[in-house]
């Protein structure tokens, strides 16, 4: 805690004053472009990943970057995105799965969270992520099969957000648009699923707009 504690006060000695204007000027207002879904992992920092300012990015987080599907008994997560998409106006979402994932290590050894009820009652919302990978990816083993779920369950998420009525309705008018991406943490590479290849490219080679039409069936990256 201490430790904590010393970073707010360098924080306030030595970060906020050169953006003491940014700060100023979103104290009444916040005006995100981007929607950014990723895990509660600590290992993570969407800011730093991305090099964007305060103000720059929504952050969504939870425990395997999951979206329950409308209808479904969540979280916060549905009226979050619809704030985002609705009242922020977001012109962009992103979901972004992560290497050495504990919850996709979960999906695939459920006996890691047999103490854990809560974590398992939400993991109910990769149950999709779980089949996916039983049916097409007995070929695999170890690090090879988790980042291939890692990897499929960004896109059973995205399904999942196109479900929700906010983003259904922006979909439609087509000025909104849906990314998956995978960060890998031991790199630093970050890739991005591209829907007409029907696999994940690197981040430099990404086209920008994307296609929003799914591709299920591809080609696991190379972990």
């Amino acid at each position: 805690m201490q430790k904590l504690i010393s970073g707010i006060h360098q924080f306030q000695q030595k970060s906020f004053r050169p953006l003491q204007g940014l700060f100023e000027e979103l104290a009444d207002r916040q005006n995100p472009e981007t929607l950014f879904i990723t895990c509660s992992d600590s290992r993570i920092d969407p800011n730093l990943l991305t090099r964007s300012k305060p103000g720059d990015l929504f952050i969504l987080r939870n425990a395997g970057n999951l979206i329950p599907p409308h209808g479904a008994n969540g979280g916060g997560e549905a009226a979050t995105i619809e704030f985002a998409v609705t009242a922020l106006g977001v012109k962009d979402i992103i979901v972004c799965g992560h290497s050495n994932c504990g919850a996709m290590r979960a999906i695939l050894d459920p006996s890691k969270i047999t103490n854990l009820p809560a974590m398992s009652s939400w993991l109910q919302h990769a149950e999709s992520t779980k089949r996916i990978i039983l049916d097409n990816y007995q070929d695999l083993q170890s690090e090879a099969l988790l980042w291939a779920t890692i990897e499929e369950n960004v896109l059973v998420q995205l399904e999942h957000l196109r479900t929700l009525p906010s983003v259904a309705s922006r979909l439609v008018r087509g000025n909104l648009h849906l990314h998956g991406w995978v960060y890998k943490i031991e790199t630093g590479e970050v890739f991005a699923y591209d829907a007409h290849e029907g696999q994940y490219i690197t981040l430099t080679e990404y086209q920008f707009p994307p296609t929003e039409s799914a591709v299920r069936h591809r080609t696991s990256s190379a972990i």
